[in-house]
């Protein structure tokens, strides 16, 4: 990110909640600092948060986009345990990793790492997932604060790197394997012969190219 756009981002409230079009917070701070994007797409910002961009953009105030949504009290994702059945697509969904759980287990929601992003609502098969008012009548700004901002940045953080480490190590995993068969073609491929066996040979050695493109070797 360029200079103004690390600005635009750290006067964002990091909920990565993608309601202003963009993947998370950082995309649409780039797309702000673009030109690509306007300063009133942020719905958890509100109307402070579309001032403190107008200071750094140096563009006008102006009220937030209703396409965006709306400014509203911050809320906290709750989990109806009685119904929950262990599916893992919130905790796939949640970009703080606030959710706790595993496959066909229970899930739960950790009230402080939620930054009632909303996300794991539609994601959700059985409709178990609820969301709470947890600051009254105070909304934007007035319902968040920078430490929580921070915390919700650095969790995000620490999930993207988790995911990529967990995807090269995915695919390093797929390389080995291609690796195994090609080092021993006749058992894995039960015997083939001629065109078969090359058949089968290029299907593996493909498996291994998209392996390694993938781990950017």
């Amino acid at each position: 990110m360029s200079p103004r756009a690390e600005r635009i981002h750290a006067a964002l409230p990091q909920t990565q909640c993608t309601r202003c079009g963009y993947p998370d917070c950082e995309g649409y701070a780039s797309a702000i600092d673009a030109g690509e994007a306007a300063i009133n797409q942020c719905p958890p910002g509100g109307a402070e948060g579309i001032v403190r961009l107008a200071a750094i953009t140096q563009l006008p105030v102006a009220p937030l986009n209703p396409v965006n949504g709306v400014e509203a009290p911050r809320a906290v994702a709750v989990i109806d345990e009685a119904w929950c059945i262990g599916c893992t697509l919130c905790i796939d969904a949640c970009p703080t990793d606030a959710i706790l759980g595993s496959n066909k287990v229970m899930h739960t929601v950790i009230e402080r790492y939620c930054t009632g992003c909303e996300l794991c609502v539609p994601v959700c098969p059985v409709d178990c997932i609820s969301l709470e008012n947890v600051t009254g009548d105070f909304t934007g700004w007035q319902a968040w604060s920078q430490p929580l901002a921070d915390e919700a940045l650095a969790r995000y953080t620490q999930r993207k790197v988790r995911l990529a480490r967990s995807e090269l190590e995915h695919h390093q995993q797929l390389e080995a394997k291609a690796l195994e068969k090609l080092a021993d073609l006749p058992a894995h491929t039960h015997g083939a012969q001629g065109a078969e066996a090359d058949r089968k040979r290029a299907v593996i050695e493909a498996a291994l190219a998209r392996a390694r493109a993938k781990r950017g070797a």
